[in-house]
């Protein structure tokens, strides 16, 4: 395969049908249709950028109040770059923190050390209290070899918080509604079991999981100290709402991916006499991917979305929390930075919708369409 084939099929697979109309222009094919697409993928786009932030612009100069008003796109610029900047001048104080504790445990340890080569040539008496000094004086140096700075997360470490919480989440919720939804799609009668159930909790908002999801977290967790704990509370409280909100569309559409299988393929399972297992793992997964992966591409963005209220509530320190805590704290930038974290979310729901795409075009079969 030429290099324009190989290109054209990254932007295939990729999900960025925007990189198309540039990768044929090199390739030397028509100019005039080529810059159509540019003009459709490209220019198009940015004029309606440009437009929406003439009217935010604008919306900003009008919307203003005795105490409050709506920052401009540039008041929201500045308070993004400035909490970038928080993050690393935090990040640079705690290594700075973490090289003097270093510094110190060399110290420590020299210290040790001598001791321990001068309670060699001491008295039992002395040398066993000396011996006991050194197993303090090691102690010590560890904890400072050790040291974690407890400075509070910043905007960028809430980001990675949030990550981490809706792929757990994401994850879990897969691992349910996935096996749950190629049994509803081999067995008519194990539909019929879950479709009520289904129908009846689908609907149902994030804000009404978690009070439940916190009670079950709270009982697991009844006996158990908060250093022996693997997870913080917080964390599992909002990736168990993510859980339970995203399931449904992942357990839907798998559900009827299987049950659109080509009677074709099951009937040449049949002659093959494949067993059930070779069915399910040669021809109906195979084939019902597809439709999987739309359900894990709706699951994931629902989820997503839903981290979101769910971190406010359960006061998981991720971006749900830092927009509340910004709401709360009512300072001149706080809707500067809470407008930047709306287009930050926004953004990385756009990133994980992509990789979604990419991932069900690499596993797919056919041509995918770039969604």
């Amino acid at each position: 395969m030429n290099w324009r084939g190989k290109a054209l099929r990254f932007c295939e697979i990729s999900g960025l049908p925007i990189l198309e109309p540039f990768v044929r222009l090199l390739a030397g094919e028509e100019p005039k249709e080529q810059m159509k697409g540019i003009a459709k993928f490209l220019f198009l786009p940015a004029i309606a950028i440009v437009g929406f932030l003439f009217l935010w612009s604008s919306a900003a100069q009008t919307v203003v109040t005795k105490n409050m008003k709506l920052p401009g796109p540039q008041e929201t610029w500045d308070a993004g770059v400035q909490l970038f900047e928080m993050h690393a001048r935090q990040r640079a104080d705690d290594e700075s923190k973490r090289r003097e504790k270093r510094a110190d445990a060399i110290v420590v340890m020299v210290e040790a050390l001598q001791v321990e080569s001068a309670a060699a040539e001491a008295s039992p008496e002395q040398r066993e209290k000396m011996l006991a000094h050194v197993a303090v004086l090691k102690k010590q140096a560890v904890q400072l070899a050790n040291y974690q700075p407890s400075s509070a997360p910043t905007f960028v470490d809430q980001i990675y918080t949030s990550l981490g919480t809706v792929f757990f989440g994401f994850f879990l919720a897969t691992v349910v509604a996935v096996p749950l939804g190629v049994m509803c799609g081999m067995s008519p009668w194990f539909n019929a079991a879950l479709t009520p159930a289904i129908q009846i909790f689908k609907p149902v908002s994030p804000l009404a999981w978690l009070p439940l999801a916190s009670l079950v977290v709270i009982w697991y967790y009844n006996d158990t100290p908060p250093e022996g704990a693997f997870f913080s509370k917080a964390f599992l409280i909002s990736a168990a709402t993510v859980s339970l909100c995203s399931l449904w569309p992942t357990l839907v559409n798998t559900a009827f991916g299987v049950a659109s299988v080509d009677q074709d393929y099951l009937n040449v399972a049949r002659v093959l006499k494949l067993t059930w297992t070779q069915k399910l793992f040669k021809i109906i997964l195979p084939a019902s991917l597809p439709l999987m992966f739309a359900g894990l591409r709706i699951s994931l963005g629902v989820g997503w979305m839903v981290l979101i209220a769910a971190d406010m509530l359960a006061q998981n320190p991720g971006l749900g929390k830092f927009v509340w805590d910004e709401f709360q704290n009512g300072s001149s930038l706080t809707y500067s930075r809470i407008a930047f974290s709306v287009l930050i979310i926004g953004l990385i729901g756009l990133v994980l919708d992509r990789l979604m795409i990419c991932l069900r075009n690499l596993v797919s079969f056919g041509n995918p369409a770039a969604a």
